[in-house]
């Protein structure tokens, strides 16, 4: 997971999330507060937590299991997107041009986990006052305009670790807001940061290893 060069120079931070299944209370705050942060139409959440229940009654408990996306090393959304649209950045998050995109939801079916969305060019404008005079900052580019043929409008969309607010020092948002403080998110090339302590621990798991994308 090391970003470092042929010289062992860092060329920078490998970023990584890991959630404490434990401490997830299924309060849905990390939901909320990704689309306030992103701006999210109606249909697209970055953020899900999934219920689950497992035993019989009467030995019956419940998990929640959060669905950002996984950030995957080598996803396969952008082994089957035509254009390149999606790849791996340096800093480990799987990113979307939506200039580039031409929304063809490849990437949508091949994603093992249902972590994109499609923007079909909905709006909450009936519902919020206001809400199309503030612009989205997805990437660092702002884009207030919902019109269709605008970008994002007809393209794919999915989580980016809020890669505008790594860019001014903070954590993204749902690690802020989380109630429970069940998300630890960090520079994975880093072996001193609580994400990486947390993600080399034996008891740490990965959804859907069983999938192999060659």
């Amino acid at each position: 997971m090391s970003n470092a060069d042929e010289q062992g120079s860092k060329k920078g931070p490998h970023w990584g999330m890991v959630i404490d299944l434990a401490k997830c209370v299924g309060c849905d705050t990390c939901t909320v507060s990704c689309k306030a942060e992103n701006r999210t139409p109606p249909g697209v959440s970055y953020n899900v937590v999934l219920e689950e229940e497992h035993g019989q009654f009467p030995n019956v408990k419940r998990v929640n299991l959060p669905r950002p996306c996984m950030q995957c090393d080598k996803p396969a959304c952008g082994q089957v997107c035509p254009v390149r649209a999606t790849y791996k950045a340096e800093n480990g998050i799987v990113v979307i041009d939506y200039d580039r995109c031409i929304g063809c939801r490849y990437c949508i079916a091949a994603c093992p986990y249902g972590a994109r969305s499609f923007d079909f060019g909905q709006s909450y404008a009936q519902e919020m006052l206001g809400y199309a005079q503030v612009q989205a900052p997805e990437y660092g580019v702002a884009r207030g305009s919902r019109e269709p043929g605008k970008t994002p409008v007809g393209t794919v969309r999915k989580c980016m670790f809020c890669f505008h607010r790594l860019e001014r020092g903070e954590e993204p948002a749902c690690v802020e807001t989380c109630l429970g403080d069940a998300r630890f998110f960090g520079d994975l090339s880093d072996p001193n940061s609580k994400a990486a302590k947390l993600a080399a621990n034996p008891r740490a798991f990965r959804l859907k290893t069983a999938v192999k994308v060659k």
